[in-house]
């Protein structure tokens, strides 16, 4: 049994696949993530659940840390997933990028103001900032990156200083903020990568094809690095086929067809898809 936070066609087709080729059933159960994780901490050792995938690093850590996981022994998995997109204990494995940056109207903010996410706490940009609430899983992640990049405090700084460019209150969602900085009323906003490249594709509509065009991506050095993943569950009955589907997944031929379908990255390089490529 697979319990997944993702949910497109595209991974039904490739779960088929593996089972054309290992012969090994995948029973699916979509949802939210944070459901996910409260309902297997609650089914505990009874869980039909023999693999657990969650978008966002943190959420990740969290379900270790409830001891949700079971740590693998894959030589596969080591070599498909680097260093820095896996669990320390091999509980769990990336198995896309997802990656948090500035996008911007040139309209209203100049590239150089954008060009790191320091700037985005500049007086300059006052009244031009447009954020998720702090509630948002990719904001503490974003936060925790800092604090591993700047510090405790220069990030309380950063933070201050951003809250303070507010041009309006909070978003809960990231893709109504992207339609913001392509109408003007935001200057800049920090997103993840996939909501434009949606956009950019037309998954959304040709009305938010046309505003995508309004939006370029400034790519921090170093940018911020998310991930989905997953891992074996500590209740899972069938650990050794959970492994194989994981090992499946972090490989070569089905890399690209699971991050493009929600125009993400691949784990390592960066395939055809998503819509623009990292370093444009």
């Amino acid at each position: 049994g697979v319990y997944s936070g993702r949910h497109y066609n595209t991974d039904q087709k490739l779960y088929e696949r593996f089972t054309e080729e290992t012969g090994i059933r995948v029973k699916l159960l979509e949802a939210k993530d944070d459901a996910l994780i409260e309902r297997l901490s609650k089914e505990g050792d009874n869980s039909p659940a023999d693999v657990l995938i969650l978008a966002d690093a943190a959420r990740l850590d969290r379900a270790a840390n409830q001891d949700l996981f079971q740590p693998i022994e894959s030589q596969a998995l080591l070599k498909a997933v680097p260093a820095d997109l896996r669990d320390s204990n091999n509980r769990w494995f990336g198995l896309t990028r997802r990656l948090r940056a500035p996008m911007y109207n040139a309209n209203a903010v100049k590239p150089i103001q954008v060009r790191s996410y320091i700037s985005l706490a500049d007086p300059s940009l006052k009244g031009q900032l447009c954020l998720r609430n702090r509630r948002s899983v990719y904001n503490q992640s974003l936060v925790a990156f800092m604090l591993d990049e700047q510090g405790e405090a220069a990030t309380k700084a950063w933070i201050k200083g951003m809250v303070a460019n507010l041009a309006q209150p909070v978003f809960s969602s990231d893709t109504p903020m992207i339609r913001a900085v392509a109408q003007g009323q935001c200057g800049v906003a920090l997103a993840n990568s996939y909501y434009l490249g949606r956009m950019q594709a037309g998954d959304k509509g040709d009305a938010d094809r046309k505003l995508s065009q309004k939006v370029t991506v400034s790519w921090p050095d170093p940018v911020h690095v998310n991930i989905t993943g997953g891992g074996v569950t500590r209740a899972s009955r069938n650990p050794s086929a959970a492994r194989r589907f994981l090992e499946f997944l972090s490989s070569n031929q089905a890399q690209s067809g699971y991050a493009a379908a929600n125009h993400e990255y691949p784990l390592q390089g960066f395939a055809e898809d998503p819509a623009f490529p990292l370093g444009d």
